[in-house]
Order: structure tokens, then C-alpha cells, then sequence
């Protein structure tokens, strides 16, 4: 008898073991936002550039990175040891479970940079324009040493065509903020908000000690910056390229436009040339049998 009494406690013991687990997995899974989705990255960055930053996951998978200046927390994203296609994606978002304390940075290998000012909760890299044919890794940067809590990140696949209007041509070598080039209001009278400002240039990489390129935009005779990049400025109002970066596309506010139809744009930069500018509008997504 006892030892009859003594296996039903212990059948009982192992149902509350069973339910207390399969509540936890269910917690977990529920507050994981799509583990399982190929789009999501977050569980690929693990590891960081300066040896001295630490990186922490927490059970709903929040990643803690104690960040040093312009160290990183990095994420592989090769298959098989080789390069990946991101030409059939929009963009990458980092969501952070807190606002950033400091201007943080997404890097995509060395193609291009997106910047973003302290105080966001979420920070997008648009790929529209550039070369993503051969990407090794990603990486989240910090201007100053911080705490950052990354929440999710995922890829968007694109699936947008823009329609191309050239609002301006030259070869202007900005130099070091030597030269700039305004466009003119009339050229912004079919603007929309919505639509997006593509500027088409190269860095100049004659100097092997060079490590960075910008570029700025203000209304013409302001020194305000648009508002539709505003996430991505650094401390001086400026956008930073990546060395192999050709192409820097701004998607228009409503404010920014009406701005632009009266004072114009002017571009200027550290170490860019700058060969055309083009006003971009969305058009219509491909049907789902000609992507």
C-alpha cells in the first residue's frame, strides 16, 4: 500500500513537471517574434568585432550587447561558407526593446551604412540602388560605449518599382565641403510625399588613409536638413556612405517638399562625386507571376 501511494506522488509529480514545461515553451515561443521565419536574423548575431564587448541572449531571445565606440555586434549570414543575394530584399530593421542612448550604425559588409540618431526605437537600412549580390555580414554599431537591446531583426523582401525622373546631371567633386550643387525649386513642383530623392555618386578613394564619406542635404539657403532621412543623420547633419556605395536615396515628407518647392536642394558632402540626381516615384509591385 505504501509503496502504491508512493508511485501515485510521483506520477503526479511528473504530470506538474510535464505541464510547468510545456507552459514555459509556450511562453517562450509565444514571446519570440518569428523564430522561425528565413527572414529574421536575430539569432545569427553572436558574436562581436572588438573582443572586449560583451553580448548576452535572455530567455525571449533579447539580445543585451554592451557596446565599446564603433566595435559591433556582428552576424554571419553566409550559407554553405559563401556569400548570400540580398538583391530581392528592400531593407533590414533592427527593432531595440529600449530607445538607443547613443547614434548607433547598420553596416552591411562594406557596401553601405545606415545611421541612426539617439532616442529610436527601430532603425531601417534600404537597399533600393546599391549592389547586395554578395553579402557576408551585418553589423550593429555604437558611437560611444552603451547598452543596446536588440529585440528583432528581420529583412523585408522588396517588392516595389520606382519610376525615375532626372531632376539634375554634372560631375561635382564635393571634396572636402569644397564644392556643392543646388537643385532648383521647379524641379520638385511634381513631388509627392512619398516619393524619394535618388542621389547617384561615387567615393573618392584616391587617399588609401581615408576610412569614410558623407553626404548632406539641406533646403537651399538653410541650414536644416530634410526630414525624411532625419534617423540616419550623425551629430553634424551628415549621412554616411560606405566605401563601395553608389547610390543615396531620402524618401520625401510632406514638409520636406513644401520646402523644397520654395528654396530648392543642395547636396554637399565630404569626398563624394556626384554625377545625377533623380526624383523616384513608387509604382506598382509585379504580379505574383512575373516576380
Amino acid at each position: 500500500m505504501f509503496i502504491f501511494a508512493r508511485n501515485l506522488k510521483l506520477i503526479g509529480l511528473m504530470k506538474t513537471i510535464c505541464v510547468l514545461a510545456a507552459c514555459a515553451l509556450f511562453a517562450s515561443c509565444s514571446l519570440n517574434l518569428h523564430p522561425d521565419d528565413e527572414n529574421n536574423l536575430t539569432s545569427k548575431f553572436n558574436g562581436t568585432w572588438n573582443i572586449h564587448e560583451g553580448i548576452d541572449r535572455d530567455i525571449n531571445g533579447v539580445i543585451t550587447y554592451n557596446a565599446l565606440p564603433w566595435g559591433g555586434l556582428v552576424a554571419s549570414v553566409k550559407e554553405r561558407n559563401m556569400p548570400v543575394d540580398w538583391s530581392g530584399y528592400e531593407s533590414i530593421t533592427f527593432e531595440f526593446a529600449e530607445p538607443t542612448k547613443v547614434p548607433t550604425q547598420i553596416m552591411i559588409s562594406d557596401k553601405l551604412k545606415t545611421m541612426g540618431k539617439a532616442g529610436i526605437t527601430s532603425m531601417t537600412c534600404y537597399f533600393d540602388g546599391q549592389d547586395l549580390t554578395s553579402v557576408d555580414e551585418v553589423a550593429l554599431q555604437s558611437s560611444d560605449t552603451s547598452t543596446i537591446l536588440v529585440k528583432n531583426v528581420f529583412l523585408t523582401p522588396g517588392r516595389s518599382t520606382w519610376e525615375s525622373n532626372t531632376i539634375w546631371e554634372g560631375n561635382c567633386a564635393i571634396g572636402n565641403w569644397e564644392n556643392g550643387f543646388v537643385v532648383k525649386p521647379e524641379q520638385f513642383i511634381s513631388a509627392i510625399e512619398g516619393d524619394k530623392i535618388e542621389i547617384l555618386f561615387n567615393t573618392d578613394t584616391s587617399d588609401p588613409n581615408r576610412g569614410y564619406w558623407l553626404m548632406k542635404t539641406v533646403y537651399n539657403g538653410t541650414d536644416k536638413t530634410l526630414e525624411g532621412n532625419e534617423n540616419e543623420l550623425n551629430e553634424w547633419g551628415c549621412a554616411m556612405m560606405g566605401r563601395s556605395s553608389t547610390v543615396y536615396r531620402i524618401m520625401l515628407t510632406a514638409n520636406d517638399i513644401k520646402n523644397l518647392r520654395k528654396n530648392g536642394l543642395f547636396v554637399n558632402g565630404y569626398y563624394t562625386i556626384v554625377s545625377q540626381v533623380n526624383l523616384l516615384r513608387r509604382g506598382l509591385a509585379p504580379a505574383a507571376s512575373e516576380q
